[in-house]
């Protein structure tokens, strides 16, 4: 069943209208240069677990985007296509938007959800390994979304496990998900990033402001950037760290053609960049600690009249709530974002796209 063409503008209308302040693109600007969806794929998605974003090609990560599109704007209906999954959401940190937009996600998609929000009511309280957690989560959901302080948290789940795990961000490495929720947001307002070829002196300069080797969606976010090299002209890090790569992220950026800089500096690098994405949290094993507390912005900062902001919130005194209000306002509409992506993606895994895709709309 299609919605009709007037039912859908009217939602999607009524949905942005509704929806969060600042930035808010049309998610129908990341359809109109291919429309049709590429099955075959989605269909690589299907069954597979998502550690790292080091495993999207642009090709993948492109369709995904474009089914998220079509799922916010209602375009077919999806509310019981997952009716007979479980997902297990696994939180053993503590998480507000990860955990709700994976189940979130997962119920308007007709599935239900068992969930940890706390690792002092599970067996790891008393000792039990995260393998045999692993072991257990075989038998009682068909997904598992997990966030764990540990970075090694995510290989030792998946010892055990047979089933499709989502990392939800493990300690100090990697959140992939939050990635695609980010690049989401950015390509609805951009849709060309990935579609076309800007003109050399309109390509973006990203700004990061935080450590890629020690933030994990700081990290993630840049290794989805890698994918663009013909629409990304430059990035420059700021961190007051003096190596805040990391080993794998320099191996990764020394092959990339994108060029790559450090500085200390962002008020005066704000007059050129196009997009600034912002974290000043880390997870290191033994707690939270805040980096970048020289970097801050506020409706003061000198910005571009057209640059967007990014943050994964929650946010501090880096990111003031004055932006809130402005264009350059797009981190609402990135966790916004984050419940559809998040349904892409498990349409994707679970093999369900041509189930609830209407033919007219596949390639």
């Amino acid at each position: 069943m299609t919605l009709p063409a007037s039912q859908v503008e009217h939602q999607a209308d009524s949905e942005r209208k509704a929806g969060v302040i600042g930035n808010c693109p049309d998610p129908a600007g990341l359809l109109r240069h291919e429309p049709k969806l590429r099955l075959d794929l989605l269909e690589r998605m299907h069954d597979t677990s998502v550690l790292s974003a080091a495993q999207f090609g642009r090709d993948v990560l492109c369709e995904l985007m474009k089914l998220a599109a079509y799922l916010q704007l209602k375009r077919f209906p999806v509310m019981h296509a997952l009716e007979d999954k479980i997902m297990a959401a696994a939180f053993f940190e503590p998480s507000t938007r990860t955990r709700l937009s994976f189940e979130s996600a997962m119920l308007h998609l007709g599935g239900r959800t068992i969930s940890v929000a706390d690792a002092k009511t599970t067996g790891v309280a008393k000792g039990e390994s995260l393998r045999d957690i692993g072991q257990m989560f075989n038998s009682y959901a068909d997904v598992v979304a997990v966030r764990h302080t540990e970075q090694s948290a995510i290989d030792e789940l998946c010892e055990y496990l047979r089933i499709p795990l989502l990392n939800g961000g493990n300690g100090s490495d990697e959140h992939p998900t939050q990635a695609l929720a980010d690049w989401y947001a950015l390509l609805k307002w951009r849709p060309e990033i990935a579609y076309g070829e800007i003109p050399e002196q309109f390509r973006l300069n990203i700004g990061i402001i935080g450590t890629p080797g020690n933030m994990r969606t700081v990290k993630s976010f840049l290794m989805l950037a890698l994918l663009f090299p013909e629409n990304i002209s430059h990035i420059t890090i700021f961190s007051e760290m003096a190596d805040p790569l990391g080993e794998e992220i320099r191996e990764l950026t020394n092959a990339s053609p994108i060029g790559i800089d450090f500085s200390q500096n962002l008020k005066q690098s704000l007059e050129y960049l196009d997009v600034i994405y912002m974290n000043a949290i880390a997870y290191l094993g033994d707690g939270y600690r805040f980096f970048g507390d020289a970097f801050s912005l506020d409706k003061d900062s000198k910005l571009k009249p057209d640059t967007v902001i990014l943050h994964p919130l929650a946010r501090g005194e880096e990111l003031d709530t004055s932006l809130d209000n402005t264009q350059h306002n797009l981190y609402f509409n990135q966790a916004d974002g984050a419940v559809w992506i998040r349904q892409a993606l498990l349409l994707a895994i679970f093999g369900r796209v041509g189930d609830i895709v209407p033919a007219e709309y596949l390639a």
